[in-house]
């Protein structure tokens, strides 16, 4: 009777210990692809086409900071599913607005990310057969733009295009590398199409 006493009371205690509690490894959810399929850009109101995810939408910009856009051919290629959006601006080069400025600007813009970037690459582009020229900046470290570029004509400079890619969320590079990489291949696409009109 004895044994069986302090056998119940030695459970009895074992059972009062407080669990070992150990935490869970850090994850991050599990992002769903869909397939690559491209579009044509055709929209009336800018001068070139390229192709743009079948994923993504069109938005137009009809707003500026509560003004009119500066041309008609300000829109955004919107992917709801990764809460990203390429914002992408067309401005006429003009002896108020030459090349170089625009230029200087798009810089200008890029570098506004040096606060936070660890590193910007500036790879040129250049599609001569497309009479495409222009310049993508990848931007790494905690920053809300890793993506941009801006691309002109090589034969006139009458045109100039610019775009930057913006995930609407935090800006943690880890977790956004796999659909960031995901994205670019997009931006990519896009930029290797493109064709003035």
């Amino acid at each position: 009777m004895r044994f069986l006493a302090i056998f119940l009371l030695a459970i009895l205690i074992a059972s009062c210990e407080d669990p070992i509690l150990t935490p869970k490894p850090r994850a991050y959810p599990k992002v769903v692809y869909p397939e690559k399929a491209y579009q044509p850009f055709t929209e009336g109101y800018c001068g070139f086409t390229f192709e743009y995810p079948k994923y993504a939408v069109v938005q137009r910009d009809t707003t500026f900071f509560d003004e009119k856009p500066a041309h008609p051919c300000w829109f955004n290629i919107v992917v709801e599913d990764y809460a990203c959006r390429l914002h992408c601006s067309y401005a006429p080069i003009t002896k108020a607005k030459p090349a170089d400025k625009l230029t200087t600007d798009a810089f200008k813009m890029t570098d506004w990310h040096n606060k936070k970037a660890t590193y910007i690459q500036e790879t040129p582009l250049l599609n001569e057969a497309h009479n495409v020229k222009g310049m993508m900046f990848t931007v790494e470290g905690p920053v809300a733009s890793q993506l941009q570029f801006f691309l002109t004509d090589t034969a006139e400079q009458k045109h100039f295009f610019r775009g930057a890619l913006y995930f609407y969320t935090e800006a943690n590079t880890d977790s956004l590398a796999p659909v960031y990489d995901f994205m670019r291949k997009d931006v990519e696409r896009m930029i290797e199409t493109f064709e003035w009109r």
